[in-house]
């Protein structure tokens, strides 16, 4: 227990109470007591903790309480009490000869066996009135710098020393905060700690300079803090005055605090009022000073006990690291981090438990159960499975697949359809029909759908489908029942592909058959009225002046009418000759391709009365025929196109094998034509050209602009098909 003794206002003393945390000690301490009792009760230990003022952390009683009363077996008594602190030493010394009156009078009916000095305010006031107060009664100091009462321990003194953490306090903040430019240091004028704090910053000036707020608490010295740079953390040093009622250093505190980063190098000052932390004694320090102090109570002598000096580590405060935004895995090696916040194990770990001691009551009865639905998740299994596999495989496939149930609302559509009309799968399926379908195809789909749905019978049909673009492209749709795991009617499983790439070359096939029926039928009506407008008359004629010179005498002597008739027999022979030559021209057989080209050059221009310049080099021998024959239908039709369209007398024909590839190219410098429209849907000489060459693998290209001329470019390659006649002709 611990004692509270009347006193002044100066002056605050109190009992140590029980507490629930400490019953297992407790029950023990009875134990003995009642034990000690029975058999004779020894005369209890009088234990005095002082300390330095009345906000001291009462911690410290808290752990060194149960300590002491472990190794001493008899009853204990604790007695603390608080000296009024001022941060003027001057002012503080000059309160404790009243004080020292207060504790002997307090005192003066308790024979006290040990005083806790904590700090050094409380040790030097302990040292300093011993004699008056507590004559002879053993004095363990601890919480005190060594620097501090260095030269001053006396006779039956012993306790433990802490080195004042200012340094490593300054090297946690500079790690924690690594932008940091500079350190302001709050401080109270009389502070006898403030010339290490400069020695400790001066060694780090290298990497922060040196701001001092050096006086008492006021509200214009947080406004002068507040106006420092962001780069700047503060060390926090002022002593709290508990007798000062309108600003003190707890206000200055909470102002610096919610603006900078603060440290302090005294846990009272920073733990849980704002402050990251600092570097601090451990609580083995006040668990050795209790051993110390029970070796004491046991008859040790202090002078028997050496002084020992415990190390500082960092502690912070979790809570600020959340608001600063420091990572735990900034702090160095060994921090201790306090008031964190508990998991959600350590919140619930009771009703963890115990439901988990529930469930495993619970699942023994549940087993049987358990074991009787395995089949049934095994085949539930089985059959997600199975769904599965067929979205995989309906979402990979290139058809787009759907599904209706049996009302004929559609319940799935997959990947490959949604993205084909670009809808949203969370907006249902309900009106795809009416939304995508072409107006001209709704009626016939839709008609055909329901027959099916009636009669529950696979169908197929053709309609157009709106695309994402907004284009709308032939599908075909073959679709087939679905049934129930009892056999009933579930609905519709339906495919469906894009046709319109098929029907628009069906449609191209059936127009280019419909041009190849009319060319030729153009063609016959042409030999058809050569043949008989031209060939037919002038044989005609040709046989009358025959019959004339045959029957009647005429003025011209026979050899003229002969030579008459043997020109119109040659010229009826070339123009037959020139018309078997443009059906089939059997000098590109016989000769090849380029005396081919050369002749039928010359023959346009004779017969047109127009100029073709002919360049030709480096023609192969050995053109397969059907590169030749193309080639020169090329320049057939090119040539024949010129003549009539271009309005030009002057042609220029290129024909030359260049790198393994036979080049053609025919052009003019006449009307010209618009080349982009002749690839929607172009004559059929232009289309015949280019089928003609790409049927031996070759380009076909025209250039042709209104007014800018025509340019007509084919290139084949004949690498494979030279190497082919090569061989065959060995």
């Amino acid at each position: 227990m611990r004692t509270l003794l009347p006193g002044s206002h100066t002056l605050w003393f109190s009992i140590r109470t029980f507490c629930p945390r400490t019953l297992l000690l407790f029950l023990g301490v009875l134990t003995h007591s009642l034990t000690c009792h029975a058999a004779g009760q020894p005369s209890p230990k009088n234990v005095l903790v002082l300390f330095s003022g009345i906000n001291s952390d009462n911690q410290f009683l808290d752990i060194i309480e149960p300590v002491i009363r472990a190794r001493v077996p008899r009853p204990i008594t604790f007695y603390d009490a608080y000296l009024i602190y001022d941060p003027d030493e001057e002012k503080r010394t000059r309160s404790w000869p009243s004080e020292a009156e207060i504790f002997r009078s307090t005192y003066a009916r308790v024979k006290l066996d040990l005083v806790i000095a904590i700090s050094a305010p409380a040790i030097d006031f302990a040292m300093q009135y011993r004699d008056e107060i507590f004559p002879g009664v053993p004095i363990v100091i601890t919480q005190v710098d060594r620097r501090e009462i260095e030269g001053r321990i006396g006779p039956g003194m012993t306790g433990l020393t802490i080195q004042m953490g200012i340094g490593e306090t300054i090297d946690l903040a500079l790690r924690l905060q690594p932008d940091t430019k500079a350190v302001a240091v709050v401080s109270d004028p009389e502070s006898t700690w403030l010339a290490i704090t400069h020695s400790e910053l001066l060694r780090r000036a290298d990497k922060a300079r040196e701001i001092d707020f050096v006086e008492a608490p006021s509200s214009n010295l947080l406004k002068q803090i507040a106006a420092l740079p962001p780069d700047t953390i503060v060390l926090f040093q002022l002593s709290p005055d508990s007798a000062r009622s309108d600003f003190g250093a707890w206000n200055v505190l909470d102002g610096v605090a919610q603006r900078f980063p603060t440290y302090s190098a005294w846990p009272t000052l920073c733990l849980n009022h704002g402050c990251i932390g600092g570097a601090y004694g451990s609580t083995k320090q006040i668990t050795s000073t209790g051993e110390i102090a029970a070796r004491v109570l046991l008859g040790d002598r202090p002078e028997d006990i050496p002084i020992v000096s415990s190390p500082v580590h960092a502690t912070v405060d979790w809570r600020q690291l959340r608001r600063w935004h420091i990572p735990e895995s900034a702090l160095p090696m060994g921090t201790e981090v306090l008031y964190r916040e508990p998991t959600f194990w350590q919140r619930y770990k009771a009703y963890a438990i115990a439901a988990f001691a529930v469930i495993a009551i619970q699942s023994l009865l549940i087993v049987g159960l358990l074991w009787q639905r395995a089949r049934k998740r095994k085949a539930e299994a089985v059959l997600r499975e199975s769904e599965e596999r067929f979205r995989v495989m309906a979402d990979t496939t290139p058809a787009l697949i759907w599904m209706c149930d049996d009302a004929g609302k559609v319940s799935y559509l997959n990947a490959p359809w949604l993205a084909f009309t670009g809808s949203d799968p969370n907006d249902g399926y309900a009106d795809m029909w009416i939304a995508y379908m072409h107006p001209d195809d709704l009626t016939n789909t839709w008609d055909t759908f329901l027959k099916a749905l009636k009669n529950r019978q696979p169908f197929s049909n053709q309609c157009r489908l709106r695309r994402r673009d907004g284009a709308y492209r032939w599908l075909f749709s073959v679709a087939s029942p679905r049934v129930n795991g009892d056999g009933s009617f579930a609905g519709f499983i339906g495919s469906s592909i894009d046709i319109t790439d098929q029907k628009m070359a069906q449609e191209a096939l059936e127009k280019l058959s419909g041009q190849l029926i009319d060319a030729q039928e153009k063609e016959r009506s042409r030999l058809a009225r050569e043949l008989h407008d031209d060939i037919c008359q002038r044989l005609a004629m040709l046989s009358l002046k025959i019959e004339r010179v045959s029957k009647t005498d005429s003025r011209l002597s026979d050899a003229d009418q002969l030579e008459q008739i043997w020109q119109q027999c040659s010229k009826l022979a070339g123009d037959v000759q020139a018309l078997s030559h443009e059906l089939h021209p059997s000098i590109l057989d016989n000769l090849g391709l380029a005396t081919a080209v050369k002749s039928y050059c010359r023959e346009v221009s004779e017969q047109n009365g127009v100029l073709v310049a002919l360049s030709d080099g480096n023609i192969p021998s050995c053109l397969s025929r059907e590169v030749s024959l193309s080639v020169f239908r090329v320049v057939q039709e090119a040539l024949r196109n010129a003549v009539k369209y271009s309005g030009q007398k002057h042609f220029e024909v290129r024909l030359q094998e260049i790198s393994g590839q036979l080049e053609l190219e025919v052009s003019d410098r006449g009307v010209g034509f618009d080349a982009t429209k002749t690839k929607n849907g172009g004559g059929l000489g232009l289309v015949s050209m280019a089928e003609r060459i790409y049927q031996v693998n070759g380009t076909f290209n025209i250039d042709s602009q209104p007014n800018a001329g025509t340019r007509i470019c084919v290139r084949v390659p004949l690498a494979a098909k030279s190497k082919a006649m090569a061989a065959a002709a060995n």
